[in-house]
């Protein structure tokens, strides 16, 4: 988003404020080298420890993002003679408890939202429900309750979306996205229409919502074994012969569920890849991600990978672009991160739906309101369809590009007059 917003408009300057890895002290290093108009500053590594809770580890970056800030408004890039002024900041959705940091530089403050706009929207309806009208979604008796809010009726499970447990810290996210002066979503017009038009017409009483994406990472490494070893095997598969099973970054199954899973596979006698990884020994609740198994067998059936030999393969960590853009590919299941979501639309490739937590389920509903599962030949011409549109957005007269100088035009007209 970052470079796409430089390319936007030759007045802009952007520091990326890096926070290092709770996981990986050497995550630093995938970055890419500061440019003319793009800086990367990286916060010092502290003696972080993952037995924190993301949150806990996220709060406790605060001092150092801001002595960060501090040190950006007495440095300010000068361009042609002239000084610059620090326009704003933009704090990812998972640092919206850092907002009070943009407050004390009396700076502006937007959010970048790495889901959809149609969350977004329900987001706020439920905070509006539980603010406004006391009403506590997480305690809907019903498993299959229906809630209706403006942008459509979303059938959700009890807990799905919004667990009890979870349900302050969603309401506090909500209540702080108003703060901000915009929120730019990762989505566009052409995916997102009626929720889009929705904020646009401003019957949400929220800030503006600009929708900018999709913003994919395609970077791959291909000095890395693992994954050219995996790209080299679909290369000698038929084309759309392979069903991909990938569930995100933090998703992985219990025993009983990967042997009813690799059941399932073997009598397809259909060609699959499959991401296969184990929870991570420190436990989940800290946001580490799943583990590599060390012994495949320890967790599939007995026989199962001799007998699929010829016909699938079972890896750990997968290059989730890359594969959905090889020839290989004929369908994908996924847990409907939404990430995931836009890369098998950008590639055209249809999905069969296994959402697993948070906004998943609801990501799921809205596929096939859309029409992108797996299904006939019809559903994968609407799939091309969408993938021709996606594509559209982010060039010039694209909806995506329109929201970005739009953003871009918004922050000029906010910068602070009396600081920096």
């Amino acid at each position: 988003m970052a470079k796409l917003l430089v390319a936007s408009d030759d007045r802009i300057f952007i520091t990326l404020i890096i926070i290092p890895s709770q996981f990986s002290s050497d995550a630093s290093s995938s970055y890419p080298k500061s440019e003319d108009r793009l800086r990367y500053f990286h916060l010092p590594v502290g003696d972080q420890t993952t037995q924190q809770t993301f949150i806990s580890y996220i709060e406790s970056q605060k001092p150092h993002v801001r002595a960060a800030v501090s040190e950006l408004t007495k440095n300010v890039p000068k361009r042609s003679g002239s000084r610059r002024r620090l326009a704003g900041i933009v704090l990812d959705i998972f640092c919206m408890s850092m907002i009070d940091v943009p407050d004390e530089f009396n700076l502006p403050a937007y959010t970048f939202y790495t889901s959809n706009a149609s969350f977004l929207g329900l987001l706020f309806h439920v905070q509006s429900l539980y603010d406004n009208n006391k009403l506590d979604v997480s305690e809907l008796k019903n498993s299959d309750a229906e809630l209706t809010f403006p942008l459509s009726l979303v059938l959700f499970r009890q807990g799905a979306c919004f667990h009890k447990e979870w349900l302050p810290s969603v309401l506090a996210r909500a209540r702080t996205l108003r703060e901000t002066k915009g929120i730019l979503v990762n989505s566009s017009g052409e995916m997102e229409h009626q929720a889009l038009k929705f904020f646009s017409d401003m019957k949400s009483n929220t800030p503006p919502v600009y929708a900018v994406g999709p913003i994919l990472d395609f970077k791959t490494d291909n000095g890395d074994e693992k994954g050219s070893e995996i790209l080299r095997w679909l290369d000698e598969q038929p084309s759309r012969s392979v069903l991909f099973l990938c569930f995100g970054s933090m998703g992985w199954f219990g025993e009983k569920q990967v042997r009813e899973i690799a059941v399932a596979l073997e009598r397809s006698c259909h060609r699959f890849l499959w991401s296969l990884r184990r929870p991570s020994h420190l436990g989940h609740m800290n946001g580490s991600p799943p583990e590599e198994f060390k012994n495949l067998e320890e967790i599939l059936p007995e026989g199962f990978l001799d007998r699929t030999a010829k016909i699938g393969k079972i890896i750990g960590w997968a290059p989730q672009t890359a594969v959905l853009g090889s020839h290989a590919i004929g369908g994908f299941v996924t847990h409907c991160g939404w990430n995931s979501i836009l890369e098998s639309v950008w590639f055209g490739v249809p999905t069969a739906a296994w959402p697993i937590f948070a906004e998943q389920q609801f990501n799921a509903f809205q596929m096939v309101e859309e029409e992108l599962g797996l299904a006939d030949s019809e559903m994968r011409k609407r799939v091309k369809e969408m993938k021709d549109k996606l594509r559209t957005a982010l060039l010039d007269g694209g909806s995506s590009m329109a929201a970005l100088r739009m953003f871009v035009k918004d922050v000029v007209e906010n910068i602070p007059k009396n600081v920096f």
